[in-house]
């Protein structure tokens, strides 16, 4: 099965600069992104739709619509989100069959739940969807093991815990479509692997968030464990190099569909070519 795939965009967003490139020193990173006044740098929620006959699945959700004022600006959270973008498409929330989550932080699952009609509760977004994530993500999420308190929130995960498909390692979701743990960001953090009509596409969540990201020491302060994720950076842009992979980076704010080369001049670095999806 060859899956159409569409990225969407779900909305952006500004976090600390410091926060997104870790030990890297600003006087570094600052020189590659823009930089606000309060250290943030932007971003987006990129999202993919993919289509095959009428089945429709989507990965990633972005952060939702359940932000208060107060959160919006600390966060600079636009208003809009994977809603608005499939709207945009002529799809509704009940046309989505499956849900693949790389992890369960609020700006990946956030867009899992919406404010009931009353505005009173939050409820789930896409009634008829199974939402698929590492059983270990979830755990972990569960009990709020991360470096960052209000990442894992309640609002986003009670709602759809009946909807959950929690999976165990590397395994096929569906024809076509398959997860790949890939630790050092959280440690249930899981790839999302689509054979599309255009050739292999690698969806790796915050493993390397932008095109900023791909050499060794660019790992966020928000990684659990820095060193596994510059572990598993290598071994995916090796792999997606050797066997012409297009990533899709879910949180670059220019083009994040990029193709992997290896630099022939400096083993083990790596080139990432901007590409149009389906080129």
């Amino acid at each position: 099965m060859s899956w159409r795939c569409t990225v969407l965009r779900a909305g952006g967003f500004r976090l600390d600069g410091g926060g997104m490139f870790g030990v890297v020193p600003k006087a570094l990173w600052s020189r590659m992104t823009d930089v606000a006044e309060d250290n943030t740098i932007p971003l987006q929620c990129n999202c993919l739709l993919l289509e095959d006959g009428d089945r429709r699945v989507l990965v990633e959700t972005g952060n939702g619509e359940k932000w208060s004022d107060k959160e919006r600006a600390i966060y600079h959270i636009e208003r809009r989100t994977v809603l608005d973008a499939l709207a945009e498409h002529d799809l509704d929330p009940g046309d989505i069959d499956e849900v693949v989550l790389t992890h369960l932080h609020f700006d990946h699952a956030g867009g899992l739940t919406r404010w009931a009609p009353d505005g009173s509760t939050p409820m789930p977004a896409f009634p008829n969807a199974r939402i698929h994530v590492q059983e270990r993500e979830w755990r972990d999420a569960d009990a709020n093991r991360a470096v960052m308190t209000r990442t894992y929130l309640r609002s986003h995960l009670d709602p759809v815990a009946g909807a959950m498909e929690l999976l165990d390692g590397e395994q096929t979701v569906t024809d076509g479509i398959r997860v790949l743990p890939v630790p050092g960001h959280t440690w249930g953090q899981q790839a999302v692997i689509v054979e599309t009509t255009a050739g292999t596409v690698c969806f790796p969540g915050d493993v390397m968030p932008t095109v900023n990201h791909a050499g060794d020491a660019f790992n966020m302060g928000y990684d659990i464990e820095p060193y596994t994720n510059m572990l598993t950076k290598r071994s995916l842009l090796e792999r997606a190099a050797g066997e012409g992979w297009t990533i899709v980076l879910d949180h670059e704010p220019g083009e994040p569909a990029v193709r992997v080369h290896a630099d022939a001049d400096r083993p083990g670095r790596y080139r990432l070519e901007p590409v149009t999806l389906g080129s």
